[in-house]
């Protein structure tokens, strides 16, 4: 059973960007540049009444009302335009009988800013929803549910998840009676019965209510308060194994334990001690010869009428696995720690906290999302590095999240061949060259492109031998064919520099190519 992967909010707001990258376990959703309002969410009183709320924009703006989003027939807006900076805009809705719901769109510069509009009437009580209705349900609508908190992702407004054994639906905003985000006042915990009335969104497949009213909490009979390792408060198991100690209230008769099916392998029950209202739940992890593992174990009490749970993450340490891109990139999207090496090949510009970039080597290539401690290495294109992290993905194309940058192994230099010729011999230094491929020009040595990479490199400085090249980082040697480079294209490569027999040579990995011109 995998943890939940929260969405952190930073307003609760919804926005449409155009392009944006997860954020594997930081996953935020940001706010646009070009638009920002207020309120994403504007109400109105049963006998009619109008709302303001300020719209910022970068440049001219409007609201959609085309057949592909309609402004409600229920409500007016004034100005339905505006330009750059600051405007005023209201919203209008006379008496309504039964609450209605909907939802408009502001566009600026290409990108789409949505507003939620409820009028909730006072003669009308929702009834109860099951997650599972509200799912297959239409967007817009707004329901009542009621379910068990199992995960609390933002307390400054409230998004937690409910989950009431048909499904799970994401609460993204919790106000109360007033409209205000109150989240302290709710007291709600995980395990926690919670009744919640909303509009429904959906959000690149999450289903959500969205700034949800609170309703009633009903608090669970059960809490895990701590969990211990080895007598010092944790939830982290070492890769050794060992046990791990969770302190339960539990206000109910008795308690039952549930690992999922997925971890019985690794961790059990091996003891249940009763003190009064407090239980003593102790687990036994076994050795992990692999990556880190996690799971959630549930807490399971009843009072003769209802079934209360509390739940804790649990987690164990293992062992980094250093791989070639190729296999991170076939590896399960778990807690497993994985280290790999190769070459920065392009910097990813649509990380504004620019920690992200393009790492390959002779098996593939992939994206190093928000790398920490990337910036303070000064590290480059060019460069041959290491990190390590997750699998992660982002619209199913796999990553490295959680990513950490751990060294320069070989911090490269980009130089002309008249340069790269003058450099001393050594094979831990390496440089970036570029030229034509050609053949040797009647000095004897071999030219050979079809398996180890033999070949001439010229630029307008001077020409060098490469005896050598791989598919990249890690490759091995014999495998040149596969590139499908010919003479007369102009190539990149990553060499050293070394001598034989007077003969000064150039022996490196692939980077990058440019085809020859056709005739």
């Amino acid at each position: 059973m995998k943890l939940h992967k929260y969405l952190l909010i930073a307003l609760a707001a919804i926005t449409t960007v155009g392009a944006c990258v997860s954020c594997d376990d930081d996953d935020k959703v940001t706010l646009l540049d070009e638009i920002q309002v207020s309120s994403s969410y504007v109400t109105f009183d049963a006998a009619g009444s109008s709302t303001t709320i300020t719209v910022n924009a970068t440049d001219s703006w409007a609201f959609q009302n085309d057949k592909s989003f309609a402004i409600p027939e229920w409500v007016t807006i004034s100005p339905m335009s505006g330009g750059a900076g600051q405007t005023t805009v209201t919203f209008t809705a006379g008496p309504a009988k039964d609450t209605q719901s909907g939802t408009v769109a502001i566009v600026c510069n290409g990108k789409t800013q949505r507003i939620n509009l409820l009028q909730q009437t006072e003669k009308r009580e929702l009834p109860i929803s099951t997650c599972a209705e509200v799912i297959a349900g239409a967007d817009g609508v707004t329901y009542r549910i009621r379910g068990i908190c199992t995960g609390i992702a933002n307390t400054n407004y409230g998004n937690f998840y409910i989950n009431d054994g048909t499904g799970s639906v994401y609460i993204y905003g919790t106000v109360d009676a007033k409209g205000a985000y109150n989240w302290s006042s709710f007291n709600i915990e995980v395990g926690d019965e919670v009744t919640v009335e909303g509009p429904k969104t959906t959000y690149n497949g999450t289903v959500e209510l969205v700034d949800a009213t609170f309703i009633s909490v009903n608090k669970s009979l059960i809490k895990c308060d701590s969990t211990y390792v080895a007598g010092v408060k944790s939830n982290e198991l070492p890769l050794e194994g060992g046990e791990i100690k969770a302190y339960l209230t539990n206000k109910a008769n008795g308690v039952t334990v549930n690992i999922p099916e997925a971890a019985k392998s690794w961790l059990s029950v091996t003891g249940i001690e009763i003190k009064g209202n407090t239980n003593i739940v102790t687990l036994l992890a076994a050795p992990n010869a692999g990556g880190d593992r996690s799971t959630t174990v549930s807490f399971v009490t009843t009072d003769g009428k209802k079934t209360y749970t509390a739940e804790q993450a649990i987690v164990q340490k293992g062992a980094i696995m250093e791989v070639p891109v190729s296999e991170f990139l076939a590896a399960a999207e778990d807690d497993s720690q994985y280290r790999i090496t190769g070459i920065i090949t392009e910097l990813y510009t649509s990380d504004k906290q620019g920690k992200s970039f393009y790492l390959r080597d002779y098996s593939g290539e992939v994206l190093i999302y928000r790398a920490e401690g990337f910036i303070e290495a000064g590290a480059k294109v060019g460069d041959i590095v290491t990190v390590v992290g997750k699998r992660t993905s982002y619209k199913e194309t796999p990553q490295m999240g959680s990513a950490t940058f751990e060294e320069v192994k070989y911090a490269v230099t980009e130089v002309s061949i008249a340069d790269f010729i003058a450099k001393e011999d050594s094979k831990e230094v390496y440089y970036m060259i570029s030229g034509t491929v050609g053949p040797s020009i009647g000095d004897g040595t071999k030219y050979d492109l079809e398996q180890y990479g033999n070949f001439n490199l010229t630029d307008e400085t001077g020409s060098v031998y490469i005896y050598g090249v791989t598919e990249g980082w890690g490759g091995s040697k014999g495998t040149f064919g596969n590139l499908g480079i010919v003479e007369g294209d102009k190539i990149t490569i990553v060499a050293y520099k070394t001598s034989y027999k007077g003969l000064i040579e150039g022996v490196g990995m692939f980077f990058s190519k440019e085809e020859a011109p056709t005739e």
